[in-house]
């Protein structure tokens, strides 16, 4: 199956048709008989305006290619861009820049400080950056994760969902090029990490953002407009308009291929 992608110059984020791209991307750690292999020359683009999930066993480089798409690992090979930015030429004052300016986080961890009101934690990075939030945009971003009541609490006055709301808050109030979410919902109830899945959901459908989540769960998937399996380091099959069931069977059919491949 070919995912390749053309490669364009790099230039500011904005300027491509794609979020984000791999070309031949590649990941290796360790050397001689500790080399691992983490991705194999995987190609894919995660187009604007969706929803994509990355699914995988155990060791299959997942976690991995979100980190190095979102720059948070480096590469060994080939291209990681986000729009039109090759991330490899950028040194890491421009790479804390570039993550700080056009990319949300969601992580499994709410990563809240203590001490500061929720409010105040979802326009933390941008105070960081001596930027002030649009307010419109702010109060539709607040809406939408349904925290118009919580704003003034700290986060041990808040459940474990209304913290990991105010993270996605946090990750959406930038506008960011692209939001990555590594596992957001693996310290949440079934309830409370349906409300998650459903805020992202809603953030790509009536905001434009796009998502790139990072999942093991099957039903969490179907929440996304596309899944890519990955095995073994490599993109082994993608599936649209995915349910729950037939992610399901597309993992088996994947881990499969990666056992044989």
């Amino acid at each position: 199956m070919s995912m390749q992608a053309a490669v364009s110059s790099p230039a500011h984020p904005s300027q491509s048709s794609a979020a984000a791209r791999a070309t031949e991307l590649s990941k290796v750690y360790g050397e001689g008989e500790t080399r691992v292999v983490a991705l194999d020359s995987v190609s894919l683009e995660f187009e604007r305006g969706r929803f994509t999930a990355i699914m995988g066993p155990s060791g299959s480089g997942k976690s991995t290619l979100m980190h190095c798409m979102a720059g948070l690992d480096s590469v060994s090979g080939g291209s990681a861009r986000i729009g039109d930015t090759e991330l490899s030429r950028l040194n890491d004052r421009q790479l804390t820049r570039l993550r700080r300016d056009h990319v949300g986080f969601v992580f499994q961890a709410f990563n809240l400080l203590p001490t500061l009101s929720a409010l105040e934690n979802i326009t933390l990075p941008m105070s960081i950056a001596g930027r002030k939030p649009d307010p419109q945009w702010l109060d539709t971003v607040v809406e939408t994760v349904g925290l118009a009541g919580r704003l003034d609490h700290r986060p041990a006055q808040l459940s474990g969902g209304q913290q990991q709301r105010v993270a996605v808050a946090r990750a959406l109030a930038s506008r960011p090029e692209i939001i990555f979410a590594d596992e957001p919902t693996g310290n949440l109830d079934s309830r409370a990490g349906g409300e998650i899945l459903g805020f992202l959901r809603n953030s790509v459908r009536e905001l434009g953002q796009t998502v790139v989540m990072v999942t093991h769960d099957p039903t969490a998937a179907a929440y996304a407009d596309r899944v890519v399996f990955l095995a073994d380091g490599r993109l082994v099959d993608e599936l649209f308009t995915p349910t729950a069931e037939s992610v399901l069977d597309r993992m088996r059919r994947a881990g499969a291929a990666g056992r044989t491949g």
